[in-house]
């Protein structure tokens, strides 16, 4: 079985050089590599084997059997016909054949189902890999997202060991209070506090894509550290009309309502009779050894034997028991209707609710980078005051800690819109499977 990747509205996030591990190789090692996809592939194959004429009860049954033995018996007796003291060996063999002409036609359903069941796998099997596959990119994302805040952690701490160092010469000189000092310590720490949370945050998650890789958690990885989000390519109808014809979770509700009205066409078949074709062929052979003069020799004895019939089987009454499966197989036929409406309507909900979150996030993008740029020419601002004394140390770390965080938001505003889109990608079947 083979399987292919339509990236169908997923664009590339990641702007890198060829050093770095992208979002499509990733996939592409995920896909060869990742446990949950390798036993998805596995159990669809299984489902594809058993859709075959044999498990339906198309094909006879014919089964090989034989036998030896051998036996003493000690005999005094007047009869004339008494072998005496005899050994006797014998063997034999039988060929018998088994063939279920009609059985109601259930037969027929069961070729049908077991197809079905196939299908079903497939489908089941190309929602894991979809699954995975998006998990295996949010892990990449993650990564990316927090190698990007470890970065904007440790610009902000160099800002605090400037300060730290310019107000403890100033202390030096006179020209700044022991207060200024210790506040340029304790943001200094602080931030030196916050690098080492970040740090172990880029260790978890690369521990994270690794195992969604199927790799060693040690192993080295390297990403890029850029988020680049673009404007939403296709429209809400189009998102519709895809997730409609390709969603995995509507296919599989979809088979599974197949499924049901197959179970119910077997469960009818109970009202017919059932026809049987019978045979035997077999062949034995006797040897009876004996110490009595009545007999000059062994005696032999060799048969074949053959037979072929047909049998027919009609069931009259069996406590309703017929009745009864046909009322369940019915009421599984109509949950799974249910089912397939529920799926449905569920699958258009998220579809709406994700599409108008994109364009919000894509809004929340523009408002915070403007917030940066505000948040920027504020720190150089009051960085110059600082220089000059005009602002107080605290006037200068709230200005940094405004920058920092404004940072922090757009890269996180870049990261949830980049998820969202997977989401997308995930509820219109942008995966899919050969």
């Amino acid at each position: 079985m083979k399987y292919k990747i339509y990236l169908m509205i997923l664009i590339p996030f990641i702007v890198n050089a060829q050093t770095f591990l992208t979002v499509q190789d990733a996939i592409r090692v995920g896909l060869k590599n990742n446990f949950d996809i390798q036993i998805a592939r596995k159990s669809a194959e299984i489902s594809l084997n058993t859709a075959k004429l044999g498990t339906s009860g198309f094909l006879p049954n014919i089964d090989i059997s034989g036998n030896t033995s051998i036996s003493k018996s000690e005999q005094e007796t007047n009869s004339p016909f008494s072998f005496g003291n005899s050994t006797t060996n014998s063997w034999g063999g039988q060929v018998a054949l088994n063939w279920t002409l009609f059985d109601g036609f259930k037969m027929f359903v069961d070729n049908v189902r077991y197809k079905e069941l196939a299908k079903l796998g497939e489908f089941q099997a190309k929602s894991i890999i979809e699954s995975s596959v998006i998990g295996i990119a949010q892990s990449y994302y993650n990564l990316v997202l927090q190698e990007k805040l470890y970065d904007i952690t440790l610009t902000t701490l160099q800002i605090s060991k400037d300060r730290l160092d310019k107000a403890g010469i100033r202390n030096e000189l006179g020209g700044a209070s022991s207060t200024d000092l210790l506040n340029a310590q304790v943001s200094y720490n602080s931030d030196k506090s916050e690098l080492l949370q970040r740090k172990l945050q880029v260790i978890i998650a690369k521990k994270n894509l690794n195992i969604s890789l199927g790799r060693s958690p040690e192993d080295s990885i390297e990403v890029a550290k850029e988020i680049t989000v673009a404007g939403l390519e296709y429209e809400f109808n189009d998102l519709k009309a895809a997730a409609l014809n390709n969603s995995s979770d509507l296919l599989i509700a979809q088979q599974n309502k197949i499924i049901a009205a197959n179970n119910l066409s077997i469960s009818q078949s109970n009202y017919y009779p059932r026809l049987i074709l019978n045979g035997v062929y077999g062949y034995s052979d006797r040897t009876v050894a004996s110490d009595s003069p009545r007999f000059s020799g062994d005696v032999t004895t060799k048969s074949t034997d053959g037979s072929i019939g047909l049998s027919i089987s009609f069931n009259i009454f069996n406590g309703f028991k017929n009745s009864i499966e046909i009322q369940s197989a019915q009421i599984q036929d109509d949950l799974q209707k249910i089912t397939l409406q529920k799926v449905e309507t569920e699958l258009l909900g998220s579809i709406k609710e994700k599409y108008d979150t994109y364009k919000t996030q894509l809004d929340f993008i523009k408002l915070e980078e403007e917030n940066v740029k505000a948040a920027e020419q504020n720190l150089n601002l009051q960085n110059e005051r600082y220089q000059t004394g005009t602002t107080t140390s605290l006037e200068f770390r709230d200005a940094q800690l405004n920058y920092s965080r404004a940072l922090n938001a757009l890269v996180t505003a870049k990261y949830n819109a980049a998820i969202t889109q997977l989401e997308i990608l995930r509820l219109t079947g942008g995966i899919q499977m050969d």
